[in-house]
């Protein structure tokens, strides 16, 4: 399984850059989105960024994640990790509606 893991941009090199998640320093290949300036958040797969995303989705999918570990430790309170969904009706996405 592959998982993209948020990170912040914190130096930049040509072709990679030094990303942080949770307090950990990785080397990061950006040559899919391109040299992008420090605080950029990106999506990593395999030391490789995919997409840069904002830094709004990049706080839901690191709470995904840790309501995933949480999970694995058979925790149940974590639906504050899920802040956008609670409370929300659920809606098919456009292409189901028809």
């Amino acid at each position: 399984m592959c998982i993209g893991i948020p990170m912040q941009v914190v130096e930049t090199g040509l072709g990679s850059a030094i990303c942080e998640y949770r307090g950990q320093l990785s080397r990061i290949d950006m040559m899919l989105v391109g040299d992008q300036p420090v605080g950029t958040w990106i999506l990593v797969f395999l030391d490789t960024a995919r997409e840069v995303v904002s830094a709004e989705k990049a706080t839901q999918i690191s709470d995904a994640l840790e309501a995933m570990r949480l999970a694995m430790q058979g925790q149940t309170n974590i639906d504050h990790l899920f802040a956008d969904l609670v409370d929300r009706e659920p809606e098919l996405p456009e292409f189901l509606r028809r």
